[in-house]
Order: structure tokens, then C-alpha cells, then sequence
């Protein structure tokens, strides 16, 4: 059996997945590959409690483990690699885009995503779907699972250590950076999950905050 070559992601992108805590930097995010799955939180609901933000959340990982392990266990050219942490991109719809607020649930549309490396093809997405649906049965988030590439360009970014319902002061500094630095915020509000709410406790949560920004 051939030897895995291993891809360490998180050591390539160091930068955009592990940024100070203590300053908003400014990054060129290259265009990467993803598994996608969107959705929206039910009225009443947050994303803790939303059957369908966890139901997506299970799919994705499904998929990425899948596609993590054909791809190492293949017989030509095998390739390992971690897989990436959670994300997720947030908007609010009112028949256009407008700014996301953390503080307004209602509405609140997403994007969930983790991405793959780009041994990933289109043909091996779509093996490894067929593998997760034999495995773990028909499921209705399993049809909307997607790979598809984002370019996200020029970008503010910070880490939030704490509890998601803190992030605004951070979003704060954010905001205060673009204004003092000549930029203007637009696109989608990105976030990195880098803990387990479910295992971590609220203060140790490290999360990524990143604006698409304009000069």
C-alpha cells in the first residue's frame, strides 16, 4: 500500500485561521475550496436550538470525514489531511442585502462551509456523498451539500476569545478599524469556529471574525 502525502492546512494558513486576539489585521484571502450547505434559522429560534443548523452541521462533517478518508485511502496518489474547522457566512435578506447585526436573530440566513484541499474533485464530492447516504441513510440535508470555490478577497479579521453573545465589542473594533483606516465593510459577516461549544467552556471559545472590506 502507497504512503499518504499529508497536506497540513492549518500550518499553510496559519494566518487566516489563527489571527491576534489584540489587533484587527489586515489579510488577501486566496480563493480556497469548500463544502457548502445554506439554510436559515427557524422564527424563534437561535443556532444552538435550530434542527436545521444542526442537521447541516452533522451533513457537512459527514462529508468532509468521508472525503478526508476516500482521499487518503485511495490507491494512487493517496493524500492526508486535517479536517478544517467549521465556518459559517451570515446575512440578513430584505429583497437586498443588509448589514448583519448578532443582536437580531430574525431573518438570519447562512452558509455553513469547511474547506477541502484541491486534490478534492468534483467526481470524488460526489463518490463520497453516495458513500455518506449508503452509510448513514437518505437525509434531507445530505441533498443540498455542495463544493464550490470562494474568493473572499480583502479582508479585516480578529480573534474573538469568549462567548458568541460577547462578539459584538469585538465586531465593534472591527468597524472601528475600517473607519480609521479608510475601508468600507461589505459582503458577508465570516466567522471560523475554532471550539466546541459542547466541550469548551464559553470563555475559552475561539472564534475567527472576518469582513470582506474595499479601500
Amino acid at each position: 500500500m502507497v504512503e499518504a502525502k499529508t497536506l497540513d492546512l492549518r500550518r499553510q494558513w496559519k494566518y487566516l485561521y489563527q489571527p491576534s486576539a489584540k489587533q484587527v489585521s489586515v489579510v488577501e484571502v486566496p480563493p480556497f475550496q469548500f463544502a457548502m450547505i445554506d439554510g436559515q434559522i427557524e422564527p424563534g429560534r437561535a443556532p444552538a436550538d435550530s434542527p436545521a443548523f444542526q442537521e447541516a452541521v452533522a451533513a457537512l462533517y459527514g462529508v468532509a470525514y468521508t472525503l478526508k478518508f476516500t482521499s487518503k485511502l485511495r490507491p494512487l496518489d493517496p493524500i492526508d489531511y486535517p479536517v478544517m474547522a467549521l465556518e459559517g457566512l451570515w446575512w440578513v435578506e430584505n429583497g437586498q442585502f443588509s448589514e448583519f447585526d448578532i443582536n437580531r436573530p430574525e431573518g438570519r440566513r447562512w452558509t455553513l462551509m469547511i474547506m477541502q484541499p484541491d486534490n478534492i474533485t468534483p467526481e470524488m464530492f460526489a463518490d463520497g456523498l453516495r458513500l455518506l447516504v449508503k452509510k448513514r441513510g437518505e437525509e434531507p440535508a445530505f441533498s443540498r451539500l455542495r463544493l464550490e470555490r470562494f474568493a473572499e478577497g480583502l479582508c479585516l479579521q480578529i480573534m474573538h476569545i469568549g462567548p458568541y453573545s460577547e462578539e459584538p465589542a469585538t465586531l465593534a473594533r472591527i468597524h472601528a478599524f475600517a473607519e480609521q483606516n479608510g475601508y468600507q465593510l461589505y459582503g458577508k459577516h465570516h466567522e471560523i469556529y475554532l471550539g466546541d461549544p459542547r466541550r469548551s467552556a464559553p470563555d475559552k471559545l475561539k472564534t475567527v471574525l472576518r469582513r470582506p472590506i474595499t479601500r
